[in-house]
């Protein structure tokens, strides 16, 4: 009897630059981390909405979404993923992200279900290691 489906031994997430920030070395330096980390990156590229980088998320059978959010939008724009994820049935996949977030706009991140938000100052290996924490569904 085949099994229901593949076991994937690496993570995949989806890397995208949300909304109109045109600001990308960030997510690829994130991008090029999490790949040398071992974990599988679908970038997007620049101007995504958030239903475009939900539905890319579910296309890819992604375990993570993280976009970077230099706007200052990044209250509205991680609702606006978490909220079209619990639409889609798809809680299983993990938000996580990082910009321009001050420091009391973590509490409340967390608060909507963004599971790793990151401020300026953390290190590649800080991400990392915390998307693998975080980021389980693809794991056998």
């Amino acid at each position: 009897m085949p099994e229901a489906h593949a076991c994937r031994h690496q993570h995949r997430v989806v890397v995208a630059e949300p909304g109109l920030d045109r600001h990308d070395r960030g997510a690829e330096v994130i991008a090029r981390a999490l790949r040398d980390a071992g974990i599988e990156v679908v970038s997007t590229g620049l101007h995504q909405t958030p239903r475009q980088i939900v539905d890319t998320a579910l296309q890819e059978d992604a375990d993570g979404i993280g976009p970077p959010v230099l706007s200052g939008a990044h209250m509205t724009l991680f609702a606006e993923d978490l909220h079209l994820l619990r639409e889609q049935d798809a809680t299983d996949i993990t938000v996580f992200g990082g910009g321009i977030i001050p420091d009391a706009g973590i509490p409340p991140l967390l608060g909507l279900g963004v599971a790793a938000p990151f401020t300026p100052g953390t290190t590649t290996r800080q991400v990392t290691d915390r998307v693998h924490a975080n980021v389980a569904r693809g794991a056998c």
